[in-house]
């Protein structure tokens, strides 16, 4: 399902750079310059200020009308969790990586970028995941994601059993190395590489995928995106981690559920009018090369 919005007029920009790379800082200085040229003010988190040092301004995303993200996929990750209850227009301007979310890649990022200024773009939802950790009746942490949540054993562990819900109803007891909980978005992701299928981030569905299962006949399941799904850990001698857009963890402890809902914001994922998703999937993916 398509659910598009119409551009928005754009006068503040903030700019989230690659976190502890000295390499991005060119680039980001040459984003904020094209920014600045057309009479736009231009911002940054704390942490790319900091980098930056003298002369950069720290903004907020609440004051935020475009967030130009200067990374990959993991720099969008973080900082769509930062944006997390401000939802903003978010356009990902690729540094060399794979990036299926950061699209733009730094040969087209100033023709993209200046088109996005001159209102000449579209702006696709992407749902999110709420993910809580209960241990007894509390809740250790909770999260919004945008990509996905996976609980997985070390790398010396035995498999683990993992049983799933959905909406009250058992599914079964997966005996596996993990489990994957996907959105549209993140079926891009680890999902792929443990053989689930790509799903088009504009629709709204949750994807859950389980990581070399004991049993080839348990296969990725797809399921309606207001599906309340949960996790319980029925192995408790174990090392096992839940992980939240591979890059926040929590170590588990057998009886542990994981609780996992669509998110109540999206993030806006700025698209570019000179390439499709089916474009961006062909160029990454290299499909029909020999």
């Amino acid at each position: 399902m398509t659910d598009r919005m119409k551009p928005r007029r754009i006068s503040r920009v903030l700019i989230v750079g690659k976190r502890g790379s000295a390499a991005a800082r060119p680039a980001i200085r040459r984003v904020a310059r094209l920014v600045e040229a057309r009479g736009l003010r231009v911002f940054f988190d704390p942490e790319t200020a900091r980098a930056l040092g003298r002369g950069a301004r720290r903004g907020n995303p609440a004051s935020a009308d475009l967030v130009v993200v200067v990374g990959g996929d993991g720099t969008l990750l973080s900082a769509a969790r930062w944006l997390a209850g401000h939802p903003r227009p978010i356009l990902g301007i690729n540094l060399g990586g794979l990036g299926f979310m950061t699209e733009t890649g730094p040969e087209e990022a100033e023709p993209v970028l200046l088109e996005v200024l001159a209102g000449h773009y579209s702006v696709s939802r992407r749902m999110t995941l709420d993910a809580t950790l209960m241990r007894g009746r509390r809740a250790i942490a909770r999260q919004v994601v945008l990509n996905d949540v996976v609980i997985a054993k070390s790398a010396l562990a035995r498999m683990i059993d993992l049983e799933v819900t959905i909406d009250g109803d058992e599914v079964t007891t997966y005996r596996a190395d993990g489990l994957i909980v996907s959105t549209p978005t993140g079926s891009t992701a680890y999902s792929l590489s443990a053989g689930g299928p790509i799903i088009h981030p504009e629709m709204a569905a949750l994807l859950i995928a389980p990581i070399c299962p004991h049993t080839l006949t348990m296969r990725p399941l797809v399921v309606p995106a207001g599906a309340r799904v949960e996790l319980s850990l029925t192995t408790g001698d174990s090392e096992v981690y839940l992980t939240l857009d591979g890059q926040v963890g929590h170590p588990l402890r057998g009886g542990d559920r994981v609780r996992v809902r669509r998110g109540v914001s999206p993030v806006l994922m700025v698209r570019s009018r000179r390439q499709s998703h089916y474009e961006v999937l062909r160029r990454k993916l290299r499909w029909g090369e020999r």
